[in-house]
């Protein structure tokens, strides 16, 4: 298993695509477990359309729902999948809580599996001008998509909430960044990384650093040439996991206050 994780506009989803069309060519079977696409699924239940999407920005609700699901289907899918020729490549941003399931420890079937060897966490961290081309990118597949699914990106507005986000956790952490004020809205690469690093203790991760721009085709990252298996919920997993999520928060202050504290984990 291979999770890239971070924040939107730090070439996630361009590294899932091209890890698993490499695994693909090599005769693997290739798996995918990605916010993007599990997301709607939650959101477009029955349950979920309570809580829709409010400027662009996940519901706590939809947020708990689907980390405490895809922490479930890893439990569901490793044990199905032991031969080498299966991989399963995941995106998880774990910022305000998504996915933040999978970067905590927990007793019970998914975590021997998420602290295995056969495991990975890769933080992908750009240089400050890739950042730049990579947001520019953003916002101009966010005006003239060229996949469907691309227009479930986060817009430019979500984005520099996330940042503040991170921002908030480093001066949480105690993390220091290397501009003068930790109150200019400027991505800063070291913070990002210790943040990450941080969060991300209890598993086998890798930092890769992205100092040049990849080479890139006009195809979408969310456009396969072939067909690999997502895992998506049906709908009765999503309701349930929604139901479990409104019994365990009857008040979703303390929801929302505990997925304001995403990085203790």
């Amino acid at each position: 298993m291979v999770f890239f994780a971070g924040l939107p506009g730090t070439g996630k989803s361009f590294f899932v695509h091209r890890l698993a069309h490499l695994c693909h060519a090599a005769g693997r079977t290739v798996h995918l477990l990605q916010w993007d696409r599990v997301r709607p699924a939650f959101e477009a239940s029955p349950a979920g359309r309570r809580y829709p999407l409010r400027d662009g920005v996940t519901h706590p609700v939809i947020r708990k729902a689907a980390g405490t699901w895809a922490r479930q289907s890893v439990a569901r899918w490793a044990p199905a999948h032991g031969e080498p020729a299966d991989l399963l490549v995941g995106e998880a941003p774990l910022v305000g809580g998504r996915f933040i399931e999978l970067a905590r420890r927990a007793d019970d079937r998914a975590e021997p599996w998420l602290d295995a060897d056969a495991c990975r966490f890769v933080i992908p961290v750009p240089a400050p001008d890739v950042r730049r081309f990579l947001e520019a990118e953003r916002a101009r597949r966010m005006a003239r998509a060229r996949h469907a699914h691309e227009r479930e990106d986060a817009p430019s507005n979500v984005v520099r909430q996330l940042w503040d986000e991170m921002r908030h956790a480093a001066r949480s952490l105690g993390i220091r960044p290397a501009e003068a004020e930790l109150g200019q809205a400027i991505y800063d690469p070291s913070l990002y990384e210790a943040v990450y690093e941080h969060v991300l203790r209890h598993r086998r991760r890798q930092v890769l650093f992205v100092q040049q721009l990849l080479a890139s085709d006009a195809v979408s990252a969310h456009a396969f040439a072939f067909a690999p298996r997502d895992l998506i919920p049906a709908t009765e997993e999503a309701e349930a996991h929604i139901r479990e999520v409104e019994k365990r928060f009857p008040d979703q202050g303390l929801l929302k206050a505990e997925m304001n504290k995403w990085f203790l984990t």
